[in-house]
């Protein structure tokens, strides 16, 4: 568990193996609730290699000083990322008209 918000990855390892390989993230709210969002790929062990990329949305609570992730939402691909990139601007291009 981190104290720090900018020490939470969804780096995962198992037996060695870097499961989950986090790319890149992005901190969207901080505080006793934080939100972030990250850029990471899985290990398909079948290839020996790192999948394409996917994204995730997670919520952290902090208690007792340390984060403990609370909820997430899996991006699974580009295609699904875009289509909500495009409804999200819509939608904010609706109420800023």
């Amino acid at each position: 568990m981190a104290s720090d918000v900018n020490d939470i990855t969804v780096n995962y390892e198992e037996n060695d193996v870097l499961k989950v390989k986090e790319l890149d993230k992005a901190i969207l709210t901080k505080g006793a609730w934080t939100t972030i969002m990250f850029k990471f790929q899985q290990w398909d062990p079948k290839n020996e290699t790192y999948g394409q990329d996917c994204y995730t949305i997670r919520r952290y609570q902090k208690r007792s000083g340390n984060y403990m992730q609370k909820s997430k939402f899996n991006i699974s691909n580009k295609e699904q990322a875009k289509k909500i990139i495009d409804v999200l601007q819509n939608w904010i291009q609706e109420t800023e008209s």
